[in-house]
């Protein structure tokens, strides 16, 4: 099958705190549509469609009210700033567009789960949102009162986080008395018994960001995430991306998969992820309904210990460079350090080396090789105990090398207890049925855009 998979492109993925941020790709909306395929959709359209009235797809409703209650642009426009100030977005005017598109839709979930909590008498009370709010400070390594700081310079409020607390504590107390769910032992011990049979095989920790693509519009959904491609190369993070475009049931957890084996996935992502490395995405891949792109976050075995868990120990020799070093000085001075690194015998030469060359000497214990850079990763995972790197660094903050002295290896992963699988499953089922109770609210919800 031609997949269709761009040259691989590596980045790094970066968090995003907001809630989900379900989206959809913006379509240009045509009066008359002849002689195309009409998609089994379950209404009954028909193949040639006349639309009546006139419909312009560049109106944008900033504000609306939700069953009486009013969301200003006010609580849109400090919600979009959080998000870009979170993640340090550049955004281009139509992005910024679409961002308040999608804003929107996310404050109308959220009035919708604080009224329907409310109307199940279930109330959230201000000291547990004040306490919400001071662990969320303290993830930004901020106090209460400069995170408030922070957020009002950003252009938000302290408002709006604390609506987002309010929304997903009242959700949550009604999900737990609305949904009960329990898992047998026999369905998590089968559970079990396939992960003992699939032991070695090869998984990934993957996300995706899908869009539908009947084929009058396969070129134009082709072009789209091309786009946002583009827009991570530029630094726009995956997660945004795919909260805020993608059609797939994950968008709002941005895109995550969670960790996967081949046979799960469709024939050409499989495909894709076991030709990618960790940090890369690809795409656009061409499946039978539509697009993907696709970003391999991690890769592992069934079952069997993951290297990057290992501990080392390193010694660190780094040489600077004085004010005025030109590019071809710094070049040759990195290029007699890395000679002399090249004949290291052992930590136990490191020193002999390092007064040598006039370098520094750091030493660092148990480092774990996924808290490193992901090439440095992939260089001191071939090492050998006693094995220097390829001098690595720049003009201004001057080359080192790394000296691999020690490694303890993790130890082989044990096979999730039955309750551990128990609760993966209810959590499932849990979110399922979450999104199913969201879904009616907004079918019975009267929402008025102004």
């Amino acid at each position: 099958m031609n997949i269709g998979v761009a040259k691989a492109v590596r980045i790094g993925r970066k968090a995003i705190l907001a809630a989900a941020l379900g989206g959809i790709a913006t379509v240009a909306v045509s009066q008359t549509v002849q002689d195309q395929q009409v998609p089994e959709a379950g209404l009954d359209l028909p193949a040639n469609l006349q639309i009546f009235g006139k419909a312009d797809p560049n109106i944008r409703k900033p504000t609306a009210i939700v069953n009486d209650t009013v969301i200003t642009g006010t609580d849109v426009d400090q919600r979009v700033g959080m998000i870009v100030a979170i993640n340090k977005l550049k955004l281009k005017p139509e992005e910024h567009d679409q961002l308040r598109l999608t804003v929107l839709r996310q404050l109308i979930d959220e009035t919708l789960q604080i009224q329907e909590a409310k109307a199940n008498e279930i109330t959230v009370e201000p000291r547990e949102i004040e306490t919400s709010f001071a662990r969320v400070a303290r993830n930004f390594q901020q106090t209460p009162d400069q995170f408030r700081t922070w957020l009002k310079q950003s252009g938000s409020s302290e408002r709006t986080v604390r609506r987002q607390i309010e929304a997903e504590i009242a959700w949550s107390r009604l999900l737990r008395r609305r949904v009960n769910i329990n898992v047998g032992e026999a369905e998590a011990n089968a559970v079990i018994e396939r992960l003992k049979q699939q032991k070695g095989g090869e998984e990934f920790h993957v996300y995706e960001i899908y869009l539908n693509a009947t084929p009058d519009r396969a070129a134009e959904v082709r072009a789209a995430m091309t786009k946002m491609i583009q827009q991570m190369r530029e630094g726009a993070p995956f997660d945004y991306i795919a909260r805020t475009y993608s059609e797939s049931s994950t968008k709002s957890q941005g895109g995550d998969l969670g960790w996967v084996r081949p046979g799960i996935l469709p024939e050409a992502l499989a495909q894709a992820a076991q030709e990618m490395q960790p940090g890369q995405i690809a795409g656009p891949i061409e499946l039978p309904t539509g697009f993907s792109i696709l970003y391999v976050a991690e890769k592992r075995k069934v079952l069997e210990p993951d290297q990057h868990d290992a501990k080392l120990n390193l010694r660190q020799l780094s040489i600077n460079f004085a004010a005025g070093t030109t590019k071809e000085q710094a070049t040759a001075r990195a290029s007699q350090f890395a000679e002399a690194t090249r004949a290291i015998r052992g930590c136990g030469d490191v020193a002999k080396v390092a007064t040598a060359q006039n370098a520094e000497v750091v030493d660092r214990d148990s480092i774990k090789v996924r808290d490193l850079p992901p090439a440095l990763q992939n260089m001191l995972l071939d090492l050998q105990v006693g094995q220097a790197t390829q001098p690595f660094g720049s003009v201004e903050d001057g080359v080192r090398v790394l000296v691999l002295c020690g490694r303890d290896d993790p130890p082989p992963p044990n096979l999730p207890t039955v309750e551990q699988v128990q609760g993966q499953i209810e959590d499932e089922r849990v979110n399922l049925r979450a999104q199913r109770m969201l879904r009616d609210l907004r079918r019975d919800a009267l929402v008025e855009y102004r």
